[in-house]
């Protein structure tokens, strides 16, 4: 148990997680992992980001807290839009948000008239 512990890499810090949400939100980067399934090439670029700016963590640490951070997000998210729950957050939301929520959650789609040449909401077009 004891030679356990010692391999275990060490806890996340918070500066360190901001970091790698920083590295992670990369427009390239989310644009590789959305479009790919396999993506090792990708968490390799996220590990290289995070060595840049002095971290010491491997493909895999990377790629299990994008991971962890991704269904925390998607948790709390997903709580928040049932009606008549109590409004929750988890660590970071904000900042996960902006790369996996970003307005497109929040903001109707927009329908565009190719003939008129005018936009509107779903809203206004229903």
């Amino acid at each position: 148990m004891e030679s356990q512990n010692r391999r275990r890499a060490p806890a996340w810090t918070e500066r360190e997680v901001l970091d790698l949400i920083a590295v992670w939100g990369d427009e390239t980067v989310l644009a590789e992992l959305g479009s790919k399934r396999r993506n090792a090439n990708t968490y390799a670029k996220v590990s290289k980001g995070m060595q840049d700016r002095g971290y010491n963590r491997d493909v895999q640490q990377c790629r299990m807290k994008i991971k962890e951070l991704r269904q925390a997000y998607q948790k709390t998210r997903d709580a928040n839009n049932h009606s008549g729950s109590q409004p929750q957050t988890c660590s970071f939301y904000d900042e996960l948000h902006a790369i996996l929520g970003g307005a497109a959650t929040t903001d109707p789609p927009m329908w565009f008239d190719s003939v008129c040449g005018s936009s509107e909401t779903t809203e206004e077009h229903d």
